[in-house]
């Protein structure tokens, strides 16, 4: 049974679709020491970092949804996102490309969001970490996860501005 109604749906596919413009916005204008600026807690990522991890997320979140279409009760696998920000050098790589693939997974994604059938929003899989896994729990998800990490860029970004330079927290 469908836990949202159609109009429910397109509010979050709107919602989604605004992600790449949330995180452009939130970086926008931002210097290279602002995105490298460690916030106060430890383990919370720089602004710089946050940009790569949502490009990384996407692509792998727009293949999710790829397989829960496609493929009958498809195991989908969760990942360990700080050894990607680790391995993949969330650290120093500009942001342009990552945002650009940002918005081509959303752009892509959204065409096949429009697109499904009643029995299409139906379909599901199990997720490693978390069980039973459908289109529209993905739907809910990803339709604030952009939203949620442009407020964290944001929150990055003020405090380095509040402190004046980078690693000053």
């Amino acid at each position: 049974m469908s836990r949202y109604t159609p109009a429910e749906r397109e509010t979050l596919i709107g919602r989604y679709r605004d992600g790449e413009r949330a995180v452009r916005e939130a970086v926008a204008g931002a210097t290279p020491d602002e995105l490298d600026a460690q916030p106060a807690a430890p383990d919370e990522w720089t602004a710089r970092q946050v940009v790569h991890h949502l490009a990384d997320s996407e692509m792998i979140s727009a293949y999710r949804l790829r397989r829960l279409i496609a493929e009958d009760s498809p195991v989908i696998e969760g990942y360990d996102e700080p050894r990607y920000a680790r391995r993949l050098f969330y650290d120093d790589r500009e942001i342009e490309p990552s945002l650009a693939a940002l918005g081509a997974a959303r752009a892509t994604t959204a065409q096949i969001l429009d697109r499904l059938t009643d029995d299409q929003w139906e379909r599901s899989g199990i997720h490693s970490e978390s069980g039973r896994y459908g289109v529209e729990d993905w739907l809910r998800i990803y339709s604030e996860h952009a939203h949620d990490h442009a407020d964290q860029i944001r929150r990055a970004i003020s405090v380095a501005r509040a402190a004046g330079g980078p690693n000053s927290c």
